[in-house]
């Protein structure tokens, strides 16, 4: 089970999508882990401790943080989690050095003049107390990973590109590791010429007949109109989580081929994702 924290003010006055949380979600969920909450909060060291202790209270396996990893001032998320967590923020050596490290390349590239340890970059080196360093191939600041007893706190950059290198070189081998021989599985049948409300009771009967399957419908927006009760384009998503292809295979088949035979007998038509 993962917790996602999104760290940052622009994610709340909407001047930043939050792809992140996004990327996150569809990545951890492949891998067979369960997102059950995404949070997003502003750089506040006090609400991220606060926010922090109450994830922590639901006992997720994994709680990932993205933003705020940073040099700069609204960069608050390290002493955040210190707080959170009651732990005394200390420069990490080995994260010293990875930052060193880089300011040493961004000088030979001609980038940048002098490889001095400013305070600014000693910050985006300076952890919770026992936490260590995860590799960034694509920017300056390190992940950082701290372990609670059996939990992972992870903290991740908010720029993109960062954010998803480290995650897949660091952080997939312990979900992988966390869901076992699971894998996430899904597929999508279209429905039209039926309601979503005449819809509803044939999705719950066919939940209650298939204990393992979960069926979620999207209302598809025609030509950026409001979703039309008359016309209705209906995505019916399938999914499931089993230890092997042929046993999710069976499983959504046999709820798909129920749904579509239930949604033609109440006068709907029935489309497969190829045929969209």
């Amino acid at each position: 089970m993962l917790e996602i924290i999104c760290v940052g003010n622009e994610l709340l006055i909407g001047k930043t999508l939050n792809t992140n949380a996004h990327w996150l979600a569809k990545r951890a969920t492949s891998l067979g882990v369960m997102v059950k909450r995404i949070t997003v909060i502003e750089d506040d060291v006090d609400e991220i401790a606060r926010v922090l202790r109450e994830v922590l209270s639901r006992n997720p396996h994994f709680i990932m943080t993205t933003g705020g990893l940073g040099p700069t001032f609204d960069d608050k998320t390290l002493e955040g989690i210190a707080k959170g967590l009651n732990r005394e923020l200390v420069v990490n050596k080995e994260a010293l050095k990875i930052v060193k490290e880089k300011y040493e390349s961004y000088s030979k590239l001609g980038r940048i003049q002098t490889v001095e340890l400013t305070p600014p970059r000693i910050k985006m080196a300076t952890f919770p107390e026992g936490a260590e360093p995860l590799h960034n191939a694509v920017g300056t600041a390190p992940g950082m990973m701290l372990k609670v007893d059996s939990l992972f706190i992870i903290a991740l950059p908010g720029v993109p590109p960062e954010m998803e290198a480290i995650f897949d070189e660091s952080v997939v081998p312990l979900l992988k590791k966390e869901a076992g021989k699971l894998g996430f599985f899904e597929k999508s049948i279209f429905a039209d010429h039926i309601m979503e409300s005449n819809l509803a009771p044939l999705i719950d009967e066919v939940m209650r007949d298939n204990l393992y399957v979960y069926i979620k419908s999207h209302v598809y927006v025609r030509s950026n109109k409001q979703p039309s009760e008359t016309r209705p384009h209906i995505e019916l998503h399938f999914s499931t989580t089993a230890e092997n292809d042929n046993a999710a295979t069976e499983r959504l088949n046999k709820a798909i081929e129920q749904l579509s035979g239930l949604i033609r007998r109440n006068g709907g038509k029935v489309k497969t994702a190829d045929s969209v």
